[in-house]
């Protein structure tokens, strides 16, 4: 069974940063596809970024290149979603992702979810 679990969200004032992470586990796969959605409240659900260990390709959306840095640590099945310069629109639920028949990213279509994880960006 594929579990993800996400950790590292919390509060923090516009301009800061934050470092989620999100621990893989049960995928019977050597290449594997993680991505991060949020969703804001009241808003629909957004792909964030995604990465695989397949090709090692790495997507954004427009709104968080170049502040938002994906990354894997393949031997330990871990992802992290870097959160730098952070706005308060970046204020969400986060939630790791994945496709567990595929490692392609984006993936059409993401079967597994962790809990999510809150974050906020209030001064």
């Amino acid at each position: 069974q594929v579990q993800l679990v996400e950790s590292g969200g919390g509060s923090v004032q516009p301009g800061g940063s934050l470092r989620l992470s999100c621990a893989v586990s049960g995928l019977g796969f050597d290449y594997y596809v993680i991505g991060w959605f949020r969703q804001a409240p009241g808003k629909e659900r957004m792909a964030v970024s995604c990465t695989s260990s397949g090709d090692d390709n790495a997507e954004y959306d427009d709104s968080v290149k170049g502040r938002f840095t994906i990354s894997r640590d393949d031997v330990r099945k871990t992802v992290y979603l870097q959160m730098n310069n952070l706005k308060p629109e970046d204020t969400a639920i986060y939630y790791c992702v994945t496709d567990t028949h595929d490692y392609a990213c984006p993936a059409r279509e993401y079967d597994a979810w962790g809990q999510g994880i809150q974050v906020t960006v209030s001064s």
